[in-house]
């Protein structure tokens, strides 16, 4: 029952059918919704908000920023926070309210936000850790985090720069280029087109 065993764990529903048993069982998870963190407030972070709510996130848009981070900016987030971005993560980190299951997606260009925080993601035990900017913003951030101790293994749970290669530039665009690395890092699916693969369509991840 390792498909039961995986839906429970990502938190989602379905009815599973065994056509060699003649058997059908419907899993019906319980789990609260599993969160997003976003960490700056700007307008990748709010497109990302929109999607994140739709995929059945619990989204939170977190900056120390207080003239930018307002609900008014932020329609569809379920919490919207003033803080400093690596204290309020370890705060809620500390509390229990970051699981295995929960995003994290840093926006912040400013490395004295931006490093501590995700130093403070790399060791958690989270579903997926990103970062948006350039290839060169890449290579500064991996140079600090790497002298603030972080360990080659936890930089390689670092998605940076953040997203699918889908070619768009807007941030809803891009927004859509996170969430679908977001959707493929949880389904253990490579972002291909499935018109360029053979194979079912839809694949159940097996159960850790």
């Amino acid at each position: 029952m390792g498909d039961a065993r995986a839906l429970l764990r990502n938190g989602d529903s379905a009815l599973l059918s065994y056509d060699t048993e003649d058997i059908r069982i419907f899993v019906r998870s319980l789990t609260p919704p599993p969160r997003m963190l976003l960490f700056g407030a700007g307008d990748f972070a709010a497109a990302l908000t929109s999607i994140g709510r739709t995929l059945g996130y619990q989204v939170t848009v977190c900056d120390a920023r207080q003239v930018f981070t307002t609900a008014d900016r932020f329609p569809d987030a379920d919490e919207v926070v003033v803080a400093r971005p690596d204290a309020y993560l370890a705060e809620e980190a500390a509390a229990g309210r970051v699981d295995a299951r929960s995003v994290i997606v840093s926006f912040s260009h400013d490395p004295k936000f931006d490093i501590p925080l995700l130093e403070t993601a790399l060791g958690l035990d989270v579903e997926y850790v990103g970062a948006l900017g350039s290839r060169r913003t890449h290579q500064r951030r991996t140079a600090a985090l790497r002298e603030a101790g972080v360990t080659s293994p936890a930089l390689g749970r670092l998605s940076s720069p953040v997203g699918l290669d889908l070619g768009g530039r807007s941030a809803a665009e891009t927004a859509v280029s996170i969430a679908a690395e977001i959707i493929a890092t949880r389904h253990g699916g490579r972002g291909v087109r499935l018109s360029d693969r053979d194979g079912p369509v839809h694949t159940m991840r097996a159960a850790g």
